[in-house]
């Protein structure tokens, strides 16, 4: 139930074109509706501005289809995240105009949303990086935001990103993902006056510690405006920068 579809009903309501007994048929599910194996926040669209939001790891296929249908049916919109091609099938069966993001690794379906009028930046340090650095930047697309992409930027070879300074410029949020040392979102948070949200990386050799180091050096940075979200992180990053954008 999101915001369009409530005003919709209680017209309906006023006009008399529902009884109050169908439409609480139809309210019913609010906040939650139990589905035995998952509780489903039908609510939360109307508390976020964006509905709940499938985490497909750990989940049946069989699972994050029946929520996805579920779902998309009450609000119309659809982001599911961590999803394989065997779940994106699944989903698929029920949901026609379900869209796989595969870099992104994200299963998306029904969004009608009006573009936010500023502009969010995803940069990343390398190749390798371009799952997490597609998860935000897919995540941040589905929520109504214009996207740009900067790759493979690192400060092994910092003359490239320098290069890059116009588009970096522009920005209004800037989401910077970097793994192994995660040095470029302080970097980066140097160069702009807009806000940066970093987001360290699993990639990276042993000591890197599957994305340890890249976090503690983001959360002590020397750059004020860096915000730091979890390892591998890039849909909470790109709700973030969506959130950011919005005001």
């Amino acid at each position: 139930m999101n915001q369009k579809n409530l005003k919709k009903l209680i017209n309906r309501i006023k006009d008399k074109k529902i009884s109050p007994d169908e439409a609480y048929a139809k309210l019913k599910a609010l906040p939650y509706e139990d589905i035995g194996f998952a509780k489903l926040d039908h609510h939360r669209h109307l508390r976020r501005g964006f509905p709940e939001v499938i985490y497909c790891e750990g989940k049946t296929k069989e699972q994050i289809a029946k929520i996805a249908r579920k779902l998309s049916k009450n609000s119309g919109e659809l982001l599911a995240t961590r999803a394989d091609k065997k779940a994106f099938q699944a989903v698929k069966k029920t949901l026609k105009k379900a869209k796989y993001h595969e870099k992104a690794r994200i299963i998306t379906a029904g969004n009608s949303r009006k573009k936010e009028k500023g502009n969010i930046l995803v940069v990343s340090a390398g190749t390798s990086d371009i799952p997490v650095a597609e998860e935000a930047a897919v995540t941040a697309e589905f929520l109504g935001n214009k996207v740009e992409r900067l790759y493979d930027v690192g400060v092994a070879g910092i003359h490239r990103l320098f290069k890059n300074m116009k588009i970096l410029k522009s920005a209004d949020v800037l989401i910077v993902i970097a793994g192994m040392e995660g040095a470029l979102a302080s970097v980066v948070s140097g160069l702009v006056d807009k806000p940066v949200i970093a987001v360290p990386t699993s990639v990276g050799y042993g000591a890197s510690f599957k994305g340890l180091s890249a976090l503690l050096t983001m959360m002590n940075s020397c750059s004020p405006g860096v915000a730091v979200v979890n390892i591998d992180n890039g849909f909470g990053a790109g709700c973030m920068a969506s959130i950011i954008n919005k005001k």
